[in-house]
């Protein structure tokens, strides 16, 4: 059941995305979208995941993390140094830099730590009460 609600949450943040890209433009566009992509890659991940790890804090630092990387990678100009022409490639990957971005997707990954942090404590409390009936 969970993965169908990360499914949903994954479709509607995707088409959100799109019709950023598409028709926004200003903070919402430059800002707004940069939040939310790091929800969408959490959703998605979470939907198609078997099992969580162990520890709450490792699915959220590690989308992070890859965001991290994707930005500092347009930093590095990839798009350019591995000739990537096609549009949408270029939207995807992106080909600026921008610090504000780092800040925007540490904001987006927020509140999935939260998401995590009380699922995992949902989850444990459930195995206690379990475990107690035994």
């Amino acid at each position: 059941m969970k993965r169908i609600i990360f499914a949903a949450v994954f479709v509607l943040l995707l088409v959100t995305e799109i019709m950023i890209g598409m028709y926004a433009t200003g903070w919402v566009r430059n800002y707004l979208g940069d939040v939310l992509v790091v929800i969408l890659l959490y959703a998605l991940f979470r939907c198609i995941s078997p099992e969580k790890p162990g520890k709450w804090f490792l699915i959220p630092t590690g989308i992070l993390i890859f965001a991290y990387i994707v930005e500092f990678l347009q930093l590095w100009g990839f798009c350019d140094r591995f000739g990537i022409t096609n549009k949408l490639l270029r939207i995807i990957i992106g080909t600026g830099f921008s610090a504000i971005d780092l800040l925007s997707y540490t904001i987006g990954i927020l509140p999935c730590y939260v998401v995590e942090f009380f699922y995992l404590k949902k989850k444990r409390n459930s195995t206690m009460i379990f475990k107690r009936q035994k």
